[in-house]
């Protein structure tokens, strides 16, 4: 069975859903994460590359994660999605690819002044869909979710929990 996403198409004209779901947490966010992935998706097409893109950019930017493989195993994607999404990088002059002198069987990765410049765009890009998602969310309505959330992710998915850099920075994709 194939469920299509149209919770952005139209909103007004949806008739209202079952008070049974909406009043479901997990259902909301389910619906929360289709709706902000379809309005990133099509911002950073506009902007030529997409969220996957720029969390491979801010992996390489924190410069600890240089191997394809590391780089994989930080995002959670599978290694032959990476090495496509490289390759398109790669032919934007985004990063750039080398042999592993210690290892010829690996591939270090590092960013170009390009894709710096990229990066920094797509942090901007970022910044404004956030923003505009949560724009009916004041300041501290916003750090407060922000805190739930990492909450919920230490717990569910340890590998968001705060700590280091990883806790200082925005996430991507």
């Amino acid at each position: 069975m194939s469920i299509t996403n149209v919770e952005t198409a139209r909103p007004s004209m949806r008739p209202r859903l079952p008070e049974e779901l909406a009043a479901s947490t997990p259902f909301l966010m389910k619906r929360l994460g289709f709706a902000v992935k379809d309005q990133s998706m099509a911002a950073y097409e506009k902007a030529g590359l997409n969220p996957y893109h720029h969390a491979v950019l801010a992996v390489l930017d924190e410069g600890s994660r240089e191997t394809q493989g590391a780089i994989a195993d930080a995002l959670a994607y599978d290694r032959g999605q990476l090495v496509g999404l490289l390759d398109e990088l790669e032919e934007r002059g985004l990063v750039e690819r080398r042999r592993d002198p210690a290892d010829r069987r690996r591939h270090i990765v590092r960013l170009t002044p390009d894709g710096k410049r990229a990066l920094a765009k797509l942090r901007a890009l970022a910044r404004q869909l956030e923003d505009d998602f949560l724009a009916s969310l004041d300041e501290d309505e916003r750090a407060q979710l922000h805190a739930l959330l990492r909450r919920l992710a230490a717990q569910h998915l340890p590998h968001c929990a705060p700590g280091g850099a990883e806790g200082s920075r925005a996430a991507a994709g």
